[in-house]
């Protein structure tokens, strides 16, 4: 999937596996490029984050509920009400988004299919 922020386009790994939910970015020293989206889910933890992320939680049309800027390691973050999509992106990625505003996102064809049966 591909998230568009202003002019910017940013690769989003869609995870769908437990052990790929579990690993995230934790103990990822490289600098972060591409970022990542937990669906149906509505509580995130950044424990064992060697580094800051972003954080935006939006509903289940890619309306952004709440937005975490620089988020460091060992923090425990809940969603809104409505949550569906987390998404986690490299610091100072969220500088221009403001809540109530839908995120621009094209998926492939595997992700419309996965994502329209849940």
């Amino acid at each position: 999937m591909i998230l568009k922020i202003d002019k910017k386009r940013i690769s989003i790994d869609l995870l769908n596996s437990f052990s790929e939910k579990i690993k995230s970015f934790r103990f990822r020293l490289e600098p972060i490029e591409n970022g990542i989206c937990f669906y149906k889910k509505r509580i995130i933890n950044t424990y064992l984050f060697c580094q800051k992320v972003d954080v935006i939680f939006t509903d289940k049309n890619n309306k952004i509920l709440k937005i975490s800027k620089n988020t460091p390691s060992e923090k425990f973050l809940f969603g809104k009400k409505g949550t569906f999509y987390i998404y986690l992106l490299k610091p100072h990625t969220t500088e221009n988004l403001e809540i109530g505003e839908i995120l621009k996102i094209s998926y492939t064809k595997e992700e419309k299919e996965l994502l329209k049966n849940q």
